[in-house]
């Protein structure tokens, strides 16, 4: 304990913070806030004035064109459109309560929350079953009609968004439970289970969703597996592609594919689930699914630092791993300009080190069954790292309420940008000592002309690379694309981590796979939907799948 209070005293010549020890704390109550709820509710997407995408109408061809650097993007001309006698066979087949025609419904449906992608469909469905879902696709296969898989909508890439006329399958009525299984921790499920409610579901069963997410208010699992979420937590337990069992799907013809697995082992053949998650809608929609719960454990504890730079982060997180070990469950950071935007912004945002600004913040949360082992651990580590300069400040949270609150910054970011006006969004996965490179060479590249804001999940090498400024521009956007793309492809990274590529980089997966992979996918792509009516213009080049 005697390090201990030097190690306080030197947190405290910066600070009138100290370390404190933690009570147990459960950060997976349903009260956690939910930020992608609030952000509807309270209107903050109509900050974003203006949009990217225009139609056109040229030579009598619809068309989109996304951006001033994007392909210009011509509507298929062998896609049919809808008809009165389409509206008769979809009321017959879901009733009147599932074929919804209404305008100002069908304006939010049409429209991404960051207002930066909108279509023009004048028809939505809401299936009710699976069963539903497969007379849906199997009808607009026969007639051409493309389809547009929706969830909860809070993508950030334009995935769930119709480019143009397609219909709207929204899955967000399909949300029952199936089964859990209290031994294995094997939850089976409808896709329209929104996230937040399977969390506050398995905490009464004493068990925790694998995905945690700021937009767990509103995203659905199904979407989430569509797009092969992250999270905050894939540190400790690691992607969807892990913790799915199994799913069902239908493909574009109305097959369904019943790969509901609930076996941790299935050798038996090629294991096509896998293609489903991430594949966003593309090649079938999930309609449910079978995912491995991890049990709740009693000890959660939360700690904001504050690093002097970019390397401390590093070495930071190299020392977590080495000393936490398995009790180390997230490694977030944010740099100082996404700490004056948030508290600018953010409603309810506090500064829990407010003696000074820091260059860098590092939110780092435990998870463990042994109270006195783990407090034991991390404090031994936070030791450790202000006596070898790693951290220069910080604080434990001493209660569920300021865990919430250190949490509520990072995972309010998001909100805070919309806020404060356009924002251009960057999900990107590189490697850790080169990530913030680039922040600083698109900083020194806009100059004085946006805010170049950058916070992400360190601990698996994902970086949420945002620039904000007053309006959306050609000229700023002509100077971020394609200069982080071709960054991120020279230092050998991906530029989709886990967003997706929906409509906004279809046209930029090159910049991550090589032709032959790409080409591969669209041939997977044919196979599956040869008619190409699962959300078209998304994921693939339209040129790949002419």
């Amino acid at each position: 304990m005697g390090k201990l209070r030097s190690a306080n005293r030197l947190l405290k010549s910066s600070s009138s913070y100290l370390f404190c020890r933690f009570t147990n704390l459960n950060l997976y109550s349903s009260k956690a806030p939910s930020l992608s709820g609030a952000y509807r509710s309270k209107g903050y997407a109509a900050h974003a004035t203006s949009s990217f995408i225009e139609n056109w109408h040229i030579w009598g061809v619809q068309s989109r064109h996304v951006s001033s650097v994007a392909t210009l993007i011509e509507r298929n001309p062998s896609f049919s459109t809808i008809t009165v006698d389409d509206i008769a066979y979809f009321k017959n087949t879901l009733g009147d309560r599932g074929v919804i025609q209404d305008e100002e419904v069908l304006e939010a449906a049409n429209t991404d929350w960051m207002r930066k992608y909108k279509g023009s469909s004048k028809l939505m469905l809401h299936p009710r079953s699976t069963e539903e879902v497969s007379q849906i696709l199997e009808y607009c296969n026969s007639r051409s009609l493309a389809v547009v898989p929706q969830g909860g909508n809070t993508g950030l890439v334009g995935g769930s968004i119709p480019v143009f006329d397609e219909v709207i399958v929204n899955v967000g009525s399909m949300n029952n439970i199936i089964s859990f299984d209290k031994v294995s921790g094997i939850l089976v499920c409808e896709a329209g289970c929104i996230l937040e409610n399977l969390m506050s579901f398995l905490e009464t069963e004493g068990f925790v969703m694998p995905l945690d997410l700021g937009a767990k208010g509103s995203c659905q699992i199904g979407g989430n597996v569509s797009t092969n979420a992250g999270g905050l937590r894939l540190l400790r337990y690691g992607s969807l592609h892990g913790s799915v069992l199994g799913v069902e799907a239908v493909l574009a013809n109305g097959t369904v594919l019943d790969m509901l697995g609930t076996l941790r082992k299935d050798n038996t053949g090629y294991d096509l689930k896998h293609l489903f998650i991430g594949s966003e809608g593309s090649l079938g929609i999930v309609t449910k699914v079978s995912i491995l719960t991890p049990i709740k454990l009693s000890s959660v504890n939360v700690a904001f630092l504050a690093c002097k730079d970019y390397v401390s982060c590093q070495n930071l997180l190299v020392e977590a791993k080495r000393k936490l070990g398995e009790i180390l469950s997230a490694f977030e950071f944010l740099d100082v300009h996404a700490m004056n935007l948030t508290l600018e912004h953010l409603e309810g945002a506090r500064n829990p080190l407010p003696s000074s600004m820091h260059n860098f913040y590092v939110l780092i949360e435990t998870t463990g069954s042994a109270e006195s082992y783990d407090r034991e651990k991390l404090e031994a580590f936070l030791m450790d790292a202000v006596e070898n300069g790693l951290v220069t400040d910080g604080v434990l949270a001493q209660d569920i309420n300021q865990a919430s609150s250190f949490w509520h910054i990072r995972e309010g970011i998001p909100e805070a940008l919309m806020k404060a006006g356009a924002v251009y969004k960057y999900d990107l996965s590189l490697p850790v000592a080169k990530m913030y490179d680039l922040v600083e060479d698109l900083r020194a590249r806009l100059d004085s002309a946006a805010n170049v804001v950058a916070y992400g999940h360190l601990g698996d090498g994902n970086l949420h690379l945002n620039v904000s400024a007053p309006s959306y521009s050609d000229s700023i956007l002509s100077q971020i694309e394609p200069f982080v793309y071709e960054w991120t492809s020279n230092h050998r990274g991906s530029i989709s981590a886990e967003h997706g590529l929906g409509l906004m980089k279809a046209n930029r997966i090159h910049f991550s796979k090589s032709t032959e992979t790409v080409q591969l996918m669209s041939a997977v792509k044919k196979l599956c939907d040869p008619k190409g009516i699962l959300n078209p213009y998304k994921v693939l080049p339209s040129s790949m799948l002419a």
